[in-house]
C-alpha cells in the first residue's frame, strides 16, 4: 500500500486526538490558581480537581480497548471527541466545584480512550514500512497539544478576562474537539476491523479508497495478523518467564511519573508564582518550557537508534536528577530564585530527551509478541496511576514545604539511574527475536 493523501489525512486525524490529550493535561497549569481562589480549596481539594481527570483517564485506558473492538476505533474516536466537547464545554459553564469535577472526569475518560484508541487507528490504516513513523506523530502531537496549552493560557491571560479567565481556558479546547470530531467523519473505517467482523466486501473498498495496489492481497494478509492475534489473546502474561519484563515495564511507567514530569506540567504556573512570578511572567515562562518540550522530544526521537535506550535513559537520570535538586534547593534555600526557569528548562529537556521518548518505544520492545499488546497495557496503567496519585498529593505536600517534592523527585531519578545501569538491557540494534532469547521470555 502507498502513502496517499487519504491515508496521510487518516493517519493526521487520529494523531489529532494526541494534540486534545496534550491540550487537555496542561490547560490546568493556567487556572489552578483562579480555581483555588474563586472555590476556596485546599491544598487536597485543589489536588484532586487536578487528579479526578487522571482517575478518569485509567478509566478510560482500561475500558476503551474493548470498546474499540466492538464498534470499530474510528467509531470510538468519534465518542471520544464527543466527551471531549462536554468536558470542554462543562467545565467552562461549570456551577460549583462538583460540576467542575464531574466535567473533568469526563474530559479525563476521553483522554484515557483517545491515548489507547489513536494509535490503534492508525497502526490498523498504516501501512508496515511506515506505521512506526505515522504512529510517532501521536506522541508529536501530544508534546504540540501541551505547547499550545501553554500559549493558549499566555494570550488568554493578556485578555484581561478578569474573573472569567479560567472559563475560558477551560472551555477553549471546545474548538480542537470539535474540529477532531468532525474530520472523524471524513476518514473510513480500518479494514482490519471490518475483517475482524467478517465485513469483507467493506474492508475491500476501504483498502481501494486508501490506495490497495491488491486488495484481495492485502485483506489475505490481514486475515493471517488477525488469526495471529487471536492467538495472542489466550497467552498469559503474568507467567515466571515474563517476569523482568514485567518489572522493566511497570518500573520504567513508575520512574516515568516519579520524575515528577506530569506533577510538574499540571502546577507549572503555581511553581513559578512560588518563585515570585506574576501571572502573566509564570504563562511566559510556561511557553518556555512548553517549546524546549517539543525540541527536546523531536531531538531524542532523531536519534534513539543512533544512541540507544538505555544510553539516553542513564543520562536523563543524571541530567534530570541535578535539574530537580537544584529547583529543591533554590526554594528550600529561597536563593537564586532567578535561576528558576533554567532549572526546569534543564529539567524538561533531559526528561523529553530520555524518558519522555523512550517509555513506550521500550515496554513495546520488551515483551514476546503473544502477550505484547497486554505488557503495553501493564506498563501504561503503572504510569496512570501513578501520575494520578502522584498529582493529588503534590499540592499537598508543597503546600507544606515547596522544595520537598523535588527533593523527593530527585531522589527517584538517582534510584532510577542504578536500576537502569545494573538491570535494564540496551534493545537498540537487537532484533526482537533476539532480544526474547536474551531476556529467556521466547518461551511459548
Amino acid at each position: 500500500m502507498r502513502l496517499t493523501s487519504l491515508l496521510l489525512k487518516s493517519a493526521l486525524v487520529g494523531a489529532l486526538g494526541g494534540l486534545l490529550f496534550g491540550f487537555d493535561t496542561a490547560v490546568i497549569s493556567g487556572t489552578t490558581h483562579q480555581l483555588t481562589q474563586i472555590f476556596t480549596l485546599s491544598a487536597s481539594q485543589l489536588g484532586l480537581t487536578v487528579s479526578i481527570a487522571l482517575f478518569g483517564t485509567v478509566l478510560g485506558a482500561l475500558t476503551s480497548g474493548n470498546l474499540g473492538q466492538r464498534i470499530g476505533s474510528r467509531e470510538a474516536l468519534r465518542l471520544m471527541a464527543v466527551l471531549y466537547v462536554i468536558s470542554a464545554i462543562g467545565t467552562a459553564l461549570s456551577w460549583n466545584w462538583p460540576s467542575l469535577l464531574v466535567f473533568r472526569f469526563i474530559g479525563g475518560l476521553g483522554i484515557g480512550g483517545s491515548s489507547v484508541l489513536g494509535p490503534v487507528y492508525i497502526a490498523e490504516m498504516a501501512p508496515a514500512r511506515i506505521r512506526g513513523r505515522l504512529v510517532g506523530l501521536f506522541q508529536t502531537n501530544i508534546v504540540i497539544g501541551i505547547l499550545l496549552a501553554y500559549g493558549s493560557n499566555y494570550l488568554l491571560e493578556n485578555a484581561n478576562l478578569g474573573a472569567k479567565l479560567w472559563r475560558w481556558e477551560l472551555g477553549v479546547a471546545s474548538f480542537p474537539a470539535l474540529l477532531f470530531l468532525a474530520l472523524l467523519f471524513q476518514v473510513p473505517r480500518s479494514a482490519r476491523w471490518l475483517l475482524s467482523q467478517n465485513r469483507v466486501d467493506e474492508a475491500r473498498a476501504a483498502l481501494g479508497l486508501l490506495g490497495a495496489e491488491d486488495p484481495q492481497a492485502e485483506i489475505d494478509e490481514l486475515r493471517s495478523a488477525i488469526r495471529a492475534d487471536a492467538d495472542q489473546r489466550s497467552a498469559p502474561l503474568f507467567t515466571r518467564s515474563l517476569r523482568l519484563p514485567i518489572f522493566l515495564a511497570i518500573s520504567i511507567g513508575l520512574f516515568n511519573q516519579l520524575a515528577g514530569i506530569n506533577a510538574i506540567l499540571y502546577y507549572l504556573n503555581d511553581i513559578f508564582r512560588a518563585g515570585g512570578f506574576s501571572s502573566v511572567s509564570s504563562d511566559e515562562q510556561a511557553v518556555i518550557i512548553g517549546a524546549v518540550n517539543l525540541v527536546s522530544t523531536l531531538l531524542a526521537l532523531s536519534v534513539i537508534d543512533r544512541i540507544g535506550r538505555k544510553t539516553l535513559l542513564l543520562v536523563g537520570s543524571v541530567g534530570t536528577a541535578l535539574s530537580l535538586g537544584g529547583v529543591a534547593y533554590v526554594f528550600t534555600t529561597h536563593q537564586h530564585l532567578s535561576l528558576l526557569l533554567w532549572l526546569l528548562v534543564s529539567f524538561i529537556f533531559f526528561f523529553a530527551f530520555s524518558q519522555g521518548a523512550v517509555i513506550w518505544v521500550y515496554i513495546s520492545e520488551v515483551f514476546p509478541t503473544r502477550v505484547r499488546s497486554k505488557g503495553q497495557s501493564l506498563g501504561s496503567g503503572s504510569h496512570w496511576v501513578a501520575n494520578a496519585i502522584i498529582s493529588f498529593a503534590f499540592p499537598v505536600i508543597a503546600r507544606h514545604s515547596a522544595g520537598a517534592p523535588f527533593i523527593f523527585f530527585s531522589a527517584m531519578m538517582v534510584l532510577q539511574f542504578f536500576v537502569v545501569l545494573f538491570v535494564y538491557p540496551e534493545t537498540k540494534g537487537v532484533s526482537l527475536e533476539q532480544l526474547q532469547k536474551q531476556l529467556g521470555t521466547n518461551e511459548v
